[in-house]
């Protein structure tokens, strides 16, 4: 599919047309470059929770997830415990799944010990030449970079973050472009 008219008659990748939180998503935040340890961290974080789930989901659980996972502070989630681990698994507000939330955690450990050197090395994957695609049919699952990245993480401890699930994020973070060619925002 190729880029549609959105509500203000914009165009825009079309996977972002179905709900208004999907455009605001794909306006002011999908591709955009994040370059701090803990926005990566919080990404990383939330495609992991998407996984096998629809990210409108995630989007619209966002602010709690904030919540439950103090702001996204690697520092401070690498400090819970078992007793957080049943809080969260208590929290309607969240995706309520025992491993991603123990991933979660776990991450935040690596995070918090590789510092900003987590952002410089995820941006060492990044794609700044590659073309915009022309129809979602260029849009692929996963690259030979997100598999590289993911075993480069999976390395260094991190968890539940298989390359499709990198590469979402290389997308959602800018290290990639996958505006739609026509796409108007991207």
């Amino acid at each position: 599919m190729t880029a549609q008219p959105g509500p203000d008659g914009r165009l825009r990748c079309a996977w972002a047309l179905s709900a208004p939180e999907y455009v605001a998503y794909h306006d002011d935040e999908w591709g955009r470059p994040v370059r701090t340890a803990a926005g990566l961290y919080e990404r990383l974080t939330l495609e992991a929770f998407q996984s096998g789930l629809a990210w409108i989901t995630i989007l619209r659980k966002r602010d709690n997830f904030r919540a439950a996972f103090a702001g996204f502070d690697p520092e401070q989630v690498a400090e819970f415990g078992p007793a957080d681990v049943e809080r969260l698994m208590a929290d309607t507000g969240i995706v309520r799944n025992r491993a991603k939330i123990e991933a979660a955690i776990a991450n935040a450990a690596v995070v918090s010990r590789m510092g900003e050197s987590f952002a410089e090395l995820i941006w060492s994957f990044a794609q700044p030449d590659r073309p915009r695609p022309a129809d979602d049919d260029g849009v692929p699952p996963q690259t030979p970079e997100s598999v590289a990245l993911a075993k480069t993480l999976k390395r260094e401890g991190i968890r539940f973050f298989g390359p499709t699930t990198a590469y979402a994020m290389m997308q959602a973070v800018g290290l990639v472009n996958d505006h739609l060619a026509a796409c108007e925002t991207g």
